[in-house]
């Protein structure tokens, strides 16, 4: 070193930026005991933020296990080849022949073998390759979309088209085809996607904005006198079940079709909020509801506009999102900040329903569909949103073990009370877990699986609760429960799984099935902006038709070289891979059971 070099002397940045985090987190300590009054947990022992051993984590995951094959046996012994399972009397449920107009039971069974398509995937990812195989050979041997029931577009394109999809992906990824590809297996489950897909497509006739019409009948196209409204996300969230179609397929029609439908969505979002509504008229694209929220109606539209750019990488589907995200924050966020210094007179942070044309508050309650904003927050890496819109509903389900379907702030009450075994507070926990790794997260998982068992169990499976006051069961279990519930909190507690070991290759939908994020789905960018001003709207008319003559899959294959580019936006935690202390105080949390009444 040279006489009079001090730089030996000089402090690094980096040590300078801790010191600086360390006082200022020091200062908010000191300014919430003076500010602050006590507050004491009124449930303080439910919370445990200790670590668990591996050996509870195991027995958690194969009670996890256990709970989905609960479920499964009993609707193969049961159900099969029904919809659904009623677990209370031990028999299979379909679609409303007797009543049509039961939309309850219509909108989602289509008599496809519901619940056997939504847990193929399920199966692969507990490691089942036998079961998987036959499994399949069953879809594709007793499943026929060729029938005269109405469904709606939503529900078959999330749960049935999403679950062949994905179920085709496993077959032939190369980290489970080797034994789990079934025996002479021929792209059938992609055929029938694709036969399911061109069924669905007729919805987007007669639709002058590109915004689908809600429900069509598999035979006969759009249902007579059917309705002309529909919900944001009914309408916007298809980008990524009929993206992949698209791409698997070299055929961008049922891609360009979805991605009209977000367009046309968007154009009719608020010039000065930039808020959309709840309910949308098809033919004149007016606004019929015009709460804005993030829960049931528009939820899962803000999940697909985030998921489609981590799948196919696609910018502008990242800038509307963050414009949703930032229009949400200003309008819907209520209450004091998150994790930091707040005041005392505020009520903790949650999300309101708003008006979209101003942004005032419209109601007090909040929604269980709202649970899942969290997970959605996980993926953008608002980590610390996260943890706060998640307390709030976990909060309610340490209040009820459940959650109730709409919850009454004001009053501290339900007002509509019922549980359907709902996956998204699961969902939420999971990825607050693989985002932080802390032990509470797990906590809330094992909290979770036993309520489920204490509260749901029946003699043939789970079922829905139609009160959480009192616990009174309904003789009902969907297919979201083998989906998603049990598949959250299996893959919650097994560490080790592919899909977490490799968590940044995969992406769920909606209804919890994985996708691959294959390196062809992202360059599909330039090959969709390419193709699609080659190809017109699609000739709905021809294609039903068409149905009729589809007897085998063509020959299908990819649509362009794969690109070697990965998603930078895939990881979630920090370049340090620095895990994250569980950061919300034990004053907000004492708050939020003040708020839902929880003392």
């Amino acid at each position: 070193m040279r006489a009079g070099d001090d730089s030996s002397r000089r402090v690094s940045p980096k040590l300078v930026k801790i010191v600086l985090m360390f006082l200022y987190w020091l200062l908010a300590l000191c300014i919430q005991s003076l500010l602050w009054p006590k507050v004491e947990l009124h449930r303080e022992s439910d919370l445990d933020f200790s670590p668990i051993s591996k050996e509870e984590l195991l027995q958690l995951r194969d009670s996890a296990k256990q709970m989905f094959y609960f479920g499964y046996d009993n609707y193969m012994q049961h159900a099969f080849p029904a919809d659904e399972l009623d677990p209370i009397h031990c028999t299979g449920r379909g679609a409303d022949k007797e009543n049509v107009d039961n939309i309850n039971i219509n909108d989602v069974l289509g008599d496809y073998s519901l619940t056997l398509i939504e847990s193929l995937d399920m199966l692969a990812i507990v490691g089942n390759a036998s079961e998987f195989k036959r499994a399949v050979g069953l879809v594709v041997r007793h499943v026929d979309f060729n029938r005269n029931n109405t469904v709606q577009v939503f529900e078959a394109t999330i749960r049935v088209l999403g679950g062949l999809l994905s179920a085709h992906l496993l077959a032939t990824d190369a980290e489970y085809a080797g034994e789990f590809r079934p025996d002479d297996y021929d792209n059938e489950l992609l055929y029938m996607a694709s036969n399911l897909g061109s069924r669905l497509l007729l919805a987007f006739e007669n639709s002058s904005t590109g915004i689908p019409h809600p429900r069509v009948n598999l035979q006969h196209g759009l249902p007579e006198n059917g309705f002309l409204s529909t919900c944001t996300a009914g309408a916007g969230t298809l980008v990524l079940e009929f993206g992949i179609l698209s791409r698997l397929l070299g055929d961008p029609v049922y891609e360009s079709a979805a991605r009209r439908a977000v367009d046309s969505l968007w154009k009719h979002r608020h010039r000065d909020t930039g808020l959309l509504g709840s309910d949308i008229r098809v033919d004149t694209g007016m606004w019929t509801s015009l709460s804005s929220s993030i829960g049931a109606g528009i939820d899962s539209f803000y999940e697909y506009l985030l998921k489609a750019y981590i799948l196919f990488g696609q910018q502008e589907d990242l800038d509307r999102f963050n414009a949703a995200y930032a229009s949400i924050m200003k309008y819907m966020k209520q209450g004091g900040l998150c994790v930091e210094v707040v005041d005392p007179d505020d009520l903790p942070p949650y999300f309101a329903n708003v008006n979209m044309l101003n942004g005032e508050k419209m109601n007090g309650w909040i929604d269980s569909l709202s649970a899942a904003f969290a997970a959605v927050q996980v993926l953008k890496g608002d980590i610390q949103e996260a943890v706060c819109s998640h307390a709030l509903f976990y909060t309610l389900w340490r209040r009820f073990s459940a959650l109730p379907e709409r919850f009454d702030l004001p009053t501290s009450s339900p007002n509509v009370a019922f549980y359907p075994l709902r996956p998204e507070l699961v969902e939420s926990t999971y990825m607050l877990y693989q985002a932080t790794k802390s032990p509470f997260y797990l906590h809330v998982g094992r909290d979770i699986l036993n309520s489920l068992n204490t509260h749901a169990r029946a003699r043939c499976g789970y079922a829905t609760l139609h009160d959480v006051k009192d616990k009174s069961q309904e003789d009902r279990m969907e297919s979201f429960f083998l989906s998603e519930t049990t598949k959250y909190l299996y893959l919650l507690f097994d560490k080790d799984n592919k899909l977490n070991k490799k968590s940044d290759q995969y992406i769920f939908s909606t209804e919890g099935h994985p996708f691959q994020i294959k390196p062809f789905f992202r360059t599909g960018g330039d090959w969709f902006s390419s193709q699609k001003a080659s190809h017109p709207p699609p000739e709905t008319g021809s294609r039903r038709r068409k149905l009729r003559n589809l007897q085998r899959p063509v020959n299908f294959t990819h649509v362009a070289a794969a690109s070697e580019t990965q998603s930078s936006c895939s990881r979630w935690r920090d370049s340090d891979n620095s895990l994250f202390p569980y950061p919300l105080n034990r004053h907000l949390l004492g708050r939020y059971e003040e708020m839902v009444g929880f003392t």
